[in-house]
């Protein structure tokens, strides 16, 4: 460009106050901004981490910058004081109590492994936990009773 063309500047960048040039209708709007780098700057929206402070983009819906931050503020939360109604509990104690009355083998297979063995109810019903609609299955027998009987390969596949 040559040097008479050249335009002096005329106000400064929001960001970095370098000097540039912008046409008077650009200023009236207000934001103006030397490079994209700047405007991406301005537009940045931060919170604050809640243990450090340390800025955070606000668009990642996080209340803490990292891992450490995150054990500090939740340490002093409790999670369901006394485990209330805890599922992974439940299951277990019922799975226990079947095994030391009817042993440690699927009651229709006799699959002798009981890490894997699975409480069915037999009237589907998962709150009702009467030890006479609780069945000890495998995994094979206990998607069988499960899933077989819906299956759509039944109608299609003669035996």
């Amino acid at each position: 460009m040559a040097e008479s063309n050249k335009r002096n500047p005329n106000i400064k960048c929001l960001i970095c106050a370098k000097p540039i040039y912008r046409r008077p209708v650009e200023i009236k709007r207000g934001r103006v901004f030397c490079s994209q780098k700047c405007y991406g700057l301005a537009n940045r929206k931060e919170t604050p981490c809640v243990v450090c402070g340390v800025p955070i983009l606000a668009s990642a819906h996080a209340k803490t910058c990292s891992r450490s931050c995150a054990n500090i503020h939740r340490a002093g939360i409790c999670y369901k004081l006394g485990r209330p109604k805890d599922k992974v509990k439940d299951q277990r104690s019922l799975k226990l109590r079947l095994i030391a009355s009817r042993g440690e083998k699927c009651e229709r297979c006799g699959y002798r492994k009981k890490e894997i063995l699975n409480v069915h109810h037999k009237d589907k019903n998962k709150k009702n936990n009467d030890l006479s609609n609780l069945e000890l299955l495998c995994p094979n027998c206990h998607a069988e009773k499960h899933y077989l009987e819906k299956s759509w390969l039944r109608s299609t596949v003669s035996n």
